[in-house]
């Protein structure tokens, strides 16, 4: 395989596929060899409803893979498609065809939304879907304070706000995690969030709940905006990870008053399916600190045969319908759009304050979005209400960019915002509208006050159901990886698009980080350790942690969905 990959990387085929017979070919890209990574164009084709991406390879023939599970979902979400406007800073020439010149580099069309720093590859578990982990890898890679603020100063040169995610492995491991943060404060980052699977919170609790809600506190006083929380289920079996954990967690933050928690489900087909409407059920019933649900279809890694990858695979219109089918209709279909919207609302503050705005111009088909308000009913229970319920979205957005276009080509601020005060309202129906609840109000205040606190006022007022899908190998589509705004940040000083770190892992993520890695010998040595031993795996007491009320309340009515 290295053999093959070192001879042809970069190699371009022309060989086009051909569109079938009852097939409709909706768009033309380039993709790769999953086997040689040549890069091959590729056909985007409709059959039977589905949509699917073709490529043939000169040395492994015809490889094709399911890339959008309803055209119809594909064609409503490809309608709102909002091209990006570089990447604001150029950190790579230009030496190798896309996506084998990370980056970035004068091809990516996109600045950074948000930068992943990886600040270890230990983690307290084994996760067998996981990208990454110390132990397999052969190396510990844990960055310096210094190295990290010296990535963060190279995020600066695009001009653009600063948002991180601390990621992994799993960063609470870091015992300087705190110094991090502050670290990272200091150096002006806006957003900064937590990836974590929590347990740490849990066992501090376990041994301390006043240690643990200090330990929490600190994060947050320090400058963790947002929990970014691994949770793949509400029952046991879906979620082994860290079910039984979840209720200590949500109490630790709780009391610290860590209310930004969004829970990042890893949906995988036939494992945790039937669960995905009651884990939007779970996020409405602790609306006090969940924010949002970000549900991500799962990037089949590794060498998969096709049929094993057919068991596994799903797509976003797939856990649409699901959610669709399991929130008994609360939220369908039609209150889903593609990320890309948000830029058409950028754009239109952008003109209108005359200075650039943060966009995010993904690919249509990178992820969807939509806002559900919960409203609580007297036998404890939660409806959910989609901002489509009472919101003409799709006529908000044309009225927008038809605004956008009246700033652009001469019509003054004063004249387009009076228009606005008095239009805005035509798209609400306040009567539909969740009672008390004025969105009105806040969509004035976030174009009056053009700031991200503002923008927050929405967020807290609203769950925020969202999905990402990561590519992998054999679904990859080269457009999209351009217009990827999720990058790494490397110690080298480059930002890596997040579909070429994790998937091309040889040349980016683990030549990167064995590069300024310590190899597992020698890091156990240094902290005293067995040899090859670099973290001490989680083992939890099951009966212990679901004896208690905390742990019963958490889940109560919820569990109940999953047995329907």
């Amino acid at each position: 395989m290295t053999l093959q990959i070192t001879k042809h990387i970069g190699e371009i085929s022309y060989k086009l596929p051909k569109v079938r017979e009852g097939e409709e070919l909706l768009t033309i890209t380039q993709s790769v060899c999953p086997y040689c990574y040549r890069i091959l164009p590729s056909i985007v084709v409709e059959r039977n409803g589905k949509v699917y991406i073709r490529r043939v390879c000169p040395e492994h023939g015809e490889i094709e893979e399911l890339y959008y599970g309803d055209v119809e979902i594909y064609k409503k979400m490809i309608k709102w498609d909002e091209e990006g406007r570089g990447a604001r800073h150029i950190y790579t020439p230009v030496t190798r065809p896309c996506p084998f010149n990370c980056g970035l580099c004068p091809m990516h069309k996109q600045h950074s939304a948000l930068v992943n720093i990886v600040l270890t590859n230990r983690c307290n578990l084994s996760c067998w879907y996981c990208f990454f982990y110390a132990e397999a890898a052969g190396y510990v890679y844990e960055p310096t304070i210094e190295q990290i603020v010296s990535m963060i100063r190279q995020i600066k040169k695009q001009g653009v706000a600063v948002n991180v995610q601390l990621t992994g492995g799993e960063p609470t491991l870091r015992e300087d995690l705190i110094d991090i943060v502050k670290a990272l404060k200091a150096e002006g980052v806006r957003h900064l969030q937590l990836n974590t699977n929590g347990i740490k919170f849990s066992e501090l609790y376990w041994e301390d709940p006043v240690k643990a809600i200090e330990y929490a506190r600190a994060l947050r006083t320090s400058g963790v905006n947002t929990v970014y929380l691994s949770f793949d289920g509400v029952s046991p079996i879906t979620n082994w990870k860290n079910h039984w954990e979840i209720p200590y967690i949500f109490e630790v933050f709780r009391k610290a008053k860590m209310t930004s928690v969004v829970l990042v489900p890893t949906v995988i087909n036939n494992v945790n399916t039937h669960e995905v409407g009651a884990i939007v059920r779970f996020a409405a019933k602790h609306v006090d600190i969940v924010r949002a649900v970000n549900f991500q279809p799962v990037s089949l890694t590794g060498m998969m045969k096709k049929h094993e990858r057919a068991k596994f695979r799903i797509t976003i219109p797939d856990v649409i319908k699901l959610i669709e089918e399991q929130t008994d209709g609360e939220v369908p279909r039609e209150a889903w759009f593609p990320i890309p919207v948000s830029a058409i609302f950028s754009r239109f503050i952008e003109a209108f304050a005359k200075e650039f705005k943060f966009e995010m111009a993904n690919h249509p088909m990178c992820g969807a979005g939509t806002y559900v308000y919960v409203e609580r009913r007297s036998d404890g229970t939660t409806r959910l209400v989609p901002i489509t319920n009472f919101v003409d979205v799709e006529g908000f957005l044309e009225y927008l960019k038809y605004k956008w276009e009246d700033l652009l080509y001469g019509s003054t601020r004063l004249m387009v915002g009076m228009k606005i005060l008095y239009s805005i309202r035509k798209f609400i129906d306040q009567k539909r509208a969740p009672e008390g609840f004025d969105l009105y109000k806040l969509l004035l205040n976030i174009i009056i006050r053009r700031n991200y606190e503002a923008l927050g006022e929405l967020h807290y007022k609203m769950v925020f159901l969202g999905m990402m899908h990561f590519m992998d190998l054999y679904n990859y589509d080269i457009q999209r990886v351009q217009r990827c705004n999720i990058h790494y940040a490397a110690p080298d000083g480059r930002l890596i698009p997040f579909c070429a770190f994790n998937i091309f892992e040889d040349i980016y993520r683990d030549k990167t980080q064995r590069e300024y890695g310590i190899p597992l010998e020698e890091y156990s040595k240094k902290y005293g350790l067995p040899p090859k031993v670099v973290t001490k795996k989680y083992i939890r007491n099951r009966r212990l942690l679901e004896s208690t009320e905390i742990y019963k309340k958490t889940y109560e009515g919820i569990i109940e969905l999953t047995k329907r």
